[in-house]
């Protein structure tokens, strides 16, 4: 899952960028309404986590002009505005969820495992395809009930695709799902990954689907 965090508080950014990294999301990191607004115009996020005191506008009137342009975008606001009136507000302006200053990243982390199952990408923890399970709350990887070990970028690559097992997902899909902006990513990598992953995985559950992507079948098929 590929998350823009829009919050001024640089340290507090970079705190949850690393443990939103670490639970296995891309971050892109904004500082501002309008680098927000600018940033789901060129970038394929699939939840926004926003602040509401934004040095350039207040969060809420960003809210509302992502609305405008994209109704079904998750957001959670992350705000130190903690008043009844004020969550009332911010879900009346278009806000999936709320959550006050201070706050529990393991808080943070379950309420975007929420978002990500109305998102209908993971509409259960743990996701079994054949004889392939992948928990995607604790990041464990079983097949035919042994446990199996990935590295980081091949198990958000496995989510990827497991998640959307049936559909055929292009190079530059997977690649927004693996790394964040600024980061170097040569011309071979997603293909790297694959060998790599397919090396782990029962033969023929990862299909190329020449010129145009990957994909997994679904169950049965």
């Amino acid at each position: 899952m590929r998350i823009l965090l829009v919050e001024d508080d640089k340290p507090l950014s970079c705190a949850l960028t690393t443990s939103l990294s670490k639970a296995n999301y891309v971050i892109d990191c904004v500082y501002d309404g309008a680098s927000a607004l600018n940033a789901l115009r060129a970038a394929q996020n699939d939840i926004v986590v926003l602040d509401l005191g934004l040095p350039d506008q207040d969060g809420l009137s960003v809210l509302k002009r992502i609305r405008k342009t994209n109704p079904t975008l998750p957001v959670l606001i992350l705000t130190a505005r903690d008043k009844t009136s004020d969550k009332i507000s911010g879900l009346d302006a278009g806000a999936d969820d709320y959550l006050p200053k201070p706050f529990e990243i393991d808080e943070l982390l379950a309420r975007l495992r929420v978002l990500e199952r109305r998102l209908g990408t993971a509409s259960q923890s743990v996701i079994t395809v054949k004889n392939v399970s992948l928990d995607t709350t604790h990041h464990t990887l079983t097949i035919d009930e042994s446990n199996v070990h990935l590295p980081r970028r091949e198990l958000m690559l496995l989510k990827a695709l497991i998640e959307n097992a049936g559909r055929i997902l292009s190079k530059h899909q997977l690649e927004s799902k693996l790394y964040e902006w600024g980061e170097e990513v040569a011309s071979n990598t997603i293909e790297v990954h694959i060998s790599h992953l397919r090396k782990k995985m029962p033969d023929d559950f990862i299909r190329t689907i020449r010129g145009v992507g990957y994909c997994i079948s679904k169950s049965g098929d």
